[in-house]
Order: structure tokens, then C-alpha cells, then sequence
């Protein structure tokens, strides 16, 4: 494995993940789904941790998935079970991280792009800088919103918003993110980490059993149906990934942002 995407800084019972690939936008790649889906794990017997911040790095949140990692599922000598589950990678990072029993909150700084707004809306909280914008482009590249993203979609902002997002394919300044219920808060540019800490410690500051248990009812009570929707998201983001009007998409996008 090359250099660690990933750094946790502890500060007392709060915790702040970082991921910083250094190039790419700061896009997910293989390596980067698996450090932090083994960052969420950690937590889950953490008992002394109260509140966990993730941000990326000081310019980017992410980009997204990372194209060239995407491309490289579909080489020869990858079979057809290792090829299903590299597009379940995703999903299960983000389970990782809401089944996490801290209050968990995404700083955003200047975008969150497809998988990073998947795994931003899989956190309890998220804060986004005032310049920053949050943008869902998988149909317009021929793709579904997988990672489990589409019932926790539904759930913050409603059936009817919640097309709009996915099918136009609009970017989302923060301004607009806060009023239909996406972030919670809007912080200046570069200080998104300093507003999520403010709210780690004071959801650390209440009674510690309380917060799990209310945390753990509020997402059985939201999330009732979620797995049984979107179980099969990743094969159904297999299957479009390989029809033409997905490969015209995807080279249409790609030549349009190149």
C-alpha cells in the first residue's frame, strides 16, 4: 500500500479524521475507501471518543469517485467476483461510518462531489463552507447514486428534491444546501473544521449513554427501509456502467471537463 491517505488527530473526546490524497481533488480510490472504512471500524469499540469530525483536505472535500480507479475494475485479470464487490466498496464504507456511535460530522471545504456527498450524507452532521457547493453528476454520466445514498437522500430532502439533484445534475451552492436540510451549518471559507468542532463539543458535553441511545433510535427510526431499497445498488451501478448511452456519457463528460 502506498503512503496513508488518512490521519486521526485526537483532541480530548473528540476525534478529527482527515483524508488528503494529494492530487485528484482528493477523489476516492480503492485505497482511500479502505482506510477510512477501517477508521470507522476503530470507533465502534471506542468508548472514550464522544464526537468524531471527517474533512478532507484544506482545499477539497472530494471529487468523488476517482475515474481511473473505476476503470481499473473492469482489466482482464479482475474476475467477475472481485469486479462485484470493488463496486460494493463504497456502500460498505459508508455503513461503516453511520453505524459509528460518536456523532459524527462532515466539514466540507470548497466541494463534494458524488461519493463524497454520499458519504457526507451518511454522517450525522455536515458543515459547508459559504463558497463550497455540493454536486450529484452520476446520471449525467450514465450512472445511478449508489453507496446506499439514495434512501438517506430521500430521507433529508424528499422524493421531489431529491430528483431534481440526482437528474438535473445541478450544482448546490451552500446556501441552498441549508435550506432544504443537507447541512446544518455554513461556515466561512477555511473554517469548516473550527464550526464541526464547535459542534463536536457540544453534543460531547451531554450525557454519553443518552446520545448513543438517541443517535442509534433516530437512524432505525429514518433508516427502516434503507438497506432493503438499496441492497443492490452497486450491481444496478455495474449494470448501467456498461450500457452505451453510460460509455457516450462518461466520454462526453470526460471531454468536456478535460
Amino acid at each position: 500500500m502506498n503512503d496513508k491517505y488518512v490521519n486521526v488527530e485526537r483532541r480530548g473526546e473528540i476525534a478529527i479524521v482527515r483524508f488528503d490524497r494529494g492530487r485528484n481533488l482528493n477523489a476516492f480510490d480503492a485505497q482511500l475507501i479502505q482506510e477510512l472504512t477501517e477508521v470507522a471500524h476503530s470507533f465502534h469499540g471506542d468508548f472514550e471518543t464522544r464526537a468524531v469530525v471527517l474533512t478532507g483536505s484544506e482545499q477539497y472535500f472530494s471529487a468523488g469517485a476517482d475515474i481511473q480507479d473505476m476503470s481499473a475494475r473492469n482489466a482482464a485479470k479482475v474476475s467477475d467476483v472481485e469486479r462485484r464487490d470493488s463496486f460494493a466498496r463504497g456502500g460498505r464504507l459508508c455503513d461503516a461510518w453511520e453505524a459509528m456511535p460518536q456523532i459524527t460530522i462532515a466539514a466540507m471545504e470548497k466541494l463534494a462531489v458524488g461519493a463524497g456527498v454520499a458519504l457526507a450524507i451518511a454522517l450525522d452532521w455536515r458543515v459547508m463552507g459559504k463558497g463550497a457547493y455540493l454536486y450529484v453528476p452520476e446520471v449525467k454520466i450514465g450512472l445511478n447514486l449508489q453507496w446506499g445514498a439514495l434512501p438517506r437522500l430521500i430521507s433529508l430532502v424528499g422524493p421531489a428534491r431529491a430528483k431534481r439533484i440526482c437528474i438535473l445534475c445541478e450544482k448546490m451552492p451552500s446556501q441552498m444546501a441549508l435550506d432544504w436540510g443537507l447541512v446544518e451549518e455554513i461556515a466561512e471559507d477555511g473554517k469548516t473544521v473550527e464550526c464541526a468542532l464547535e459542534l463536536a463539543a457540544s453534543a460531547a458535553s451531554m450525557p454519553a449513554v443518552a446520545v448513543r441511545v438517541v443517535k442509534e433510535a433516530i437512524n432505525a427510526t429514518a433508516g427502516a427501509l434503507h438497506k432493503a431499497v438499496s441492497y443492490a445498488d452497486f450491481d444496478q451501478s455495474q449494470l448501467t456502467a456498461a450500457l452505451d448511452d453510460a460509455v457516450g456519457a462518461r466520454s462526453k463528460f470526460s471531454q468536456k471537463n478535460n
